[in-house]
């Protein structure tokens, strides 16, 4: 496999939005610049939802502000429904990301209402994205797995990418929420979503729990995937899946993609000194492994 791998960093948005304390704006606003200045092609920046919910990242339009968003790195924002769109707007976002889930339960728990009410909610935001020529990005959770629900059938997960495709997403990734995959689930999956979807626009997002991501990101780009999210310093979680680690740690997805002859044209060692400062900014363990292995031996 000698490909290139677009590797989609969202630490700063997914790996921030569960501290507990609240992070400056300052400290965001460098996180993010570090990471461009990595070579990361996308940073996601922020989410404009309501602070009620996640006051963590009530500063999105102060982050934004921050950034050159005329650089070549993407910047996108997560948006929840219409009035988180015009906010992004309002900060020069564009690229927006939406997202859904594959179970009816963690719906339900996530943002009080069903699959189907969601889809209804989500087509009003993407076409008046696109009408502003905003690219959009799906997101769907808990594709192989759900804490209340188990296994979710892969033809939820089918017929949930269909719809935000045909919707106007121009990609969909796949969220293994609660860390639960395996590389053999991983793989049926995107065997199974290949069939009536092209590859090229699927990506995927596996959390660390139970240590599966990196086999279930090599699975998957022996089927083609060539988008892969990760967090730096492996930070983030999820409020809704008790015991779920944060997403796996961009570091080593890097370190994974550069021994396969894989190119992403990230600064590996640059990367490893922006895990290790964040880490250190938060008080926190830095969770990847290849970011502490690298700092011990340079």
């Amino acid at each position: 496999m000698t490909d290139q791998v677009t590797v989609v960093e969202v630490g700063a948005r997914d790996g921030l939005q569960n501290e507990k304390t609240v992070i400056p704006a300052a400290i965001k606003i460098e996180l993010i610049q570090r990471l461009a200045a990595s070579g990361l092609p996308v940073v996601e920046a922020s989410s404009f939802v309501s602070p009620k919910w996640v006051p963590q990242l009530a500063d999105a339009a102060e982050v934004m502000a921050a950034l050159d968003l005329d650089s070549p790195t993407r910047y996108p924002v997560l948006v929840p429904n219409l009035q988180g769109l015009e906010r992004a707007v309002e900060s020069g976002a564009r690229e927006i990301a939406v997202f859904a889930a594959a179970s009816e339960s963690f719906s339900q728990k996530n943002i009080n209402c069903s699959i189907e009410v969601s889809m209804q909610r989500l087509v009003p935001v993407i076409n008046q994205a696109r009408a502003q020529h905003i690219a959009v990005r799906g997101y769907i959770s808990c594709v192989l797995g759900c804490p209340y629900e188990g296994k979710i059938a892969s033809s939820a997960v089918q017929r949930l990418a269909e719809n935000l495709l045909d919707a106007g997403c121009f990609e969909v990734s796949l969220g293994d929420t609660i860390g639960v995959g395996t590389a053999r689930q991983a793989q049926d999956l995107v065997r199974e979503l290949g069939n009536s979807i092209p590859i090229k626009q699927l990506a995927v997002h596996f959390h660390d729990t139970y240590g599966q991501a990196l086999a279930n990101i090599l699975g998957c780009l022996e089927l083609g995937v060539r988008t892969v999210d990760a967090s730096v310093a492996g930070l983030g979680g999820c409020p809704y899946a008790r015991g779920a680690t944060g997403n796996v740690a961009t570091e080593d997805v890097i370190y994974l993609l550069s021994g396969l002859g894989m190119e992403t044209g990230v600064n590996l060692p640059a990367l490893a000194i922006t895990g290790q400062w964040i880490s250190d900014q938060l008080g926190r363990e830095n969770n990847s492994r290849a970011g502490r292995a690298l700092l011990k031996t340079h």
